[in-house]
Formats: C-alpha cells, sequence, structure tokens
C-alpha cells in the first residue's frame, strides 16, 4: 500500500536509508543521519510542496520502500523542475518484485498531478538497476559527470536522467 509519509515514518525510513549511507555509493551522504534529522527532512520536503510516499506492506505494516522529490535548484525559473529520490529496503524478499516501479509511477504521476515539467534522477555510478528503472519509466540519460563525488577512498561518476511530463 502506496500513502503519503508523514513524520512517525522517520524512524522506518532512517532504517531503510541508513545502510545505503554506511555501505554503497548510491548515496553521497557519508554519516548516519538521525530518526530527528530524517523527520525534519520530511516535514521539509512536505513544508515545501514536494510528494513524500512510503510503502506499507499491507500484512505486516512494515516500509519496504519509500520515495520523494525534492527542490532541484533554488532560483524561482527551476520551480517546474524536481529531483525524484526512491530507496526499497535491503531484503531479497522485496528485490525483483516490482515495489520500485509501483513507487516510482506513484511519484510521477503525483508529480504531474502537481503540474511539475521535469523530474531529474540523480544516480552514482555504476548502479545498473538504477539506470534500468529510469529507462523503464521513460526517462533519458542526458548528462554523465565524471569523478564528481569522493566516497569509500574513490572517485565516482553521476548520471542524470531527465523525464518531461
Amino acid at each position: 500500500m502506496i500513502r503519503p509519509a508523514t513524520e512517525n515514518d522517520a524512524e522506518a525510513i532512517r532504517d531503510i536509508y541508513q545502510p545505503y549511507i554506511t555501505d554503497t555509493i548510491i548515496t553521497f551522504e557519508e554519516e548516519p543521519v538521525s530518526v530527528e534529522e530524517i523527520r525534519s527532512r520530511i516535514t521539509k520536503i512536505l513544508a515545501d510542496g514536494y510528494p513524500y510516499f512510503v510503502y506499507e506492506d499491507p500484512e505486516t505494516k512494515k516500509i519496504l520502500g519509500y520515495c520523494y522529490s525534492s527542490q532541484f535548484r533554488t532560483r524561482n525559473a527551476y520551480r517546474f523542475c524536481t529531483e525524484s529520490s526512491l530507496y526499497l529496503i535491503n531484503d531479497d524478499s522485496v528485490k525483483g518484485k516490482g515495489l520500485g516501479t509501483l513507487l516510482y509511477k506513484h511519484l510521477i504521476e503525483e508529480l504531474r498531478v502537481r503540474k511539475f515539467h521535469t523530474v531529474l534522477g540523480v544516480v552514482s555510478l555504476p548502479n545498473e538497476a538504477s539506470a534500468k528503472l529510469h529507462e523503464k519509466l521513460g526517462f533519458t540519460k542526458c548528462c554523465h559527470l565524471r569523478e564528481s563525488g569522493f566516497k569509500f577512498g574513490k572517485w565516482i561518476d553521476v548520471g542524470f536522467w531527465e523525464l518531461i511530463l
């Protein structure tokens, strides 16, 4: 079941996100974040008029993934462009079940309703699964930034995928 995220989801979201910080290049965040910080981020994203959703397992009520969009850049002319984010729990029972596609489609539809024009998926590379997901949903790779991030003692490339709504 997909539903809007609330501040009460902060702990579950933090628990999903934390391994991406500590164990992967998928996020460039390097320090663990607190539940309070996640709660603050949820509040800000919602207050700024962007959507934030969680997927809650209907049987267990456990949050298995979340997605949101946020401000791409601060200049007013960018107000119809948004950056998307999607994270799923790292569990084999979830992988390959279409949950990421379901969440992302839901987010995209909500962005259309809110009259956004462009969605950007920013992906640290390599990340074949994310690249495939974006392309499956109609995004086109539009930019490749070489060695723009540094994490775990190595330089990391970043790709931008865009979807015109």
